[in-house]
């Protein structure tokens, strides 16, 4: 762990210079990710494709030497596991068979069975734990149950989530039996991360924004509190970064009431807030704006500073707010690292 920077800032260890990663740091801003996907053929051939896909993680840390490489996979792979049918359209995304009744529940797989279809998940993990640097932490993840919910019930992508949430009100003993479903599969997914090799779990929760009031309690929190405490039993050592994008004031408290060693930050947080009601808990993650991946410039330099500076009294990895995007200028990467490490 003396060499894992990341591993001591998730034990609660204040650094000098902040860890660093990327969501989604192996992705299409990258000519060699675009190379290695078209060699794959499609973008699920080559999550399953163990051997191509520890090739993409891998990319990213020898162009920036990142501190941490997190596992290339998607976080639908889960409900596709449990026997949802899974396919990608070419420039709109994910779509699904939908669940939303009895009927549609039966049809789906025990959560103790999602091993055979994730198992190249797990070889992929294995090639990484052999070929990443020493001082390179490898991390596992996760969808949320709530976020992977919304996009089986309604098939694909929603700017709203308008259909779970319709579901959730006109059907709620399917919406919670779905919910519990994915609980249960995700607990048996992340911990045989842990087994193959993962040293730190994320949980993306990427729309618990749009839960409100006791609804952000009962599908945020508590599912995030019964897979971590799971993952803790199982895996006493293994640190948990959540990350429930959109949660505003919520992000205070997430921690404790979850059993996070790390809450990650969205890029709409206030530093200074986060820094006296976040930080006080144990580590934080983010959170410059993904944009300025793009625009790069004196904006880039001077926001990453204001991030470090915010959080430097206290422990903290240094992350986007949300994933990089398709459209980023790979040099803006190196200019955030330089400017991160004081370079």
């Amino acid at each position: 762990m003396a060499d894992k920077t990341i591993l001591r800032a998730l034990a609660g260890e204040t650094l000098p210079v902040p860890p660093i990663w990327m969501m989604r740091q192996a992705g299409r801003y990258l000519p060699e990710y675009r190379a290695t996907r078209a060699k794959a053929g499609d973008f699920l051939s080559l999550c399953y494709n163990p051997e191509l896909a520890a090739e993409v993680t891998l990319q990213p840390i020898r162009r920036y030497g990142f501190d941490a490489a997190i596992l290339f996979a998607d976080i639908l792979l889960v409900p596709q596991a449990l026997g949802a049918d899974l396919w990608f359209v070419t420039g709109e995304g994910p779509r699904l068979s939908t669940i939303t009744s009895e009927a549609d529940m039966a049809r789906l797989g025990d959560p103790k069975d999602v091993h055979e279809t994730l198992s190249p998940i797990y070889q992929t993990l294995r090639i990484l734990k052999g070929e990443l640097p020493k001082e390179t932490t490898l991390i596992g993840f996760a969808g949320a149950p709530w976020t992977v919910a919304t996009y089986m019930i309604a098939g694909r992508g929603t700017p709203d989530q308008g259909p779970a949430h319709a579901l959730k009100g006109e059907n709620r003993p399917v919406f919670e039996a779905l919910l519990s479903k994915i609980t249960a599969a995700t607990i048996e997914y992340l911990s045989a991360q842990a087994d193959a090799g993962a040293e730190v779990l994320k949980l993306f929760d990427s729309w618990a924004g749009s839960l409100e009031g006791e609804a952000f309690e009962r599908y945020a929190v508590r599912p995030a509190a019964e897979i971590i405490a799971a993952l803790k039993a199982r895996h006493p050592g293994v640190p948990v970064i959540a990350f429930p994008r959109g949660a505003g004031s919520r992000f205070k408290g997430f921690a404790r009431a979850t059993g996070a060693d790390c809450v990650a930050l969205d890029e709409s947080t206030d530093l200074a807030w986060a820094a006296s009601h976040v930080q006080t808990d144990g580590c934080v993650q983010g959170n410059l704006a993904s944009r300025h991946m793009v625009t790069g410039g004196e904006d880039l330099v001077r926001e990453t500073r204001a991030i470090v500076d915010a959080f430097s009294n206290g422990p903290h990895i240094f992350n986007l707010g949300h994933g990089i995007t398709p459209d980023a200028d790979p040099d803006n990467v190196h200019r955030m690292i330089e400017a991160v490490r004081g370079a």
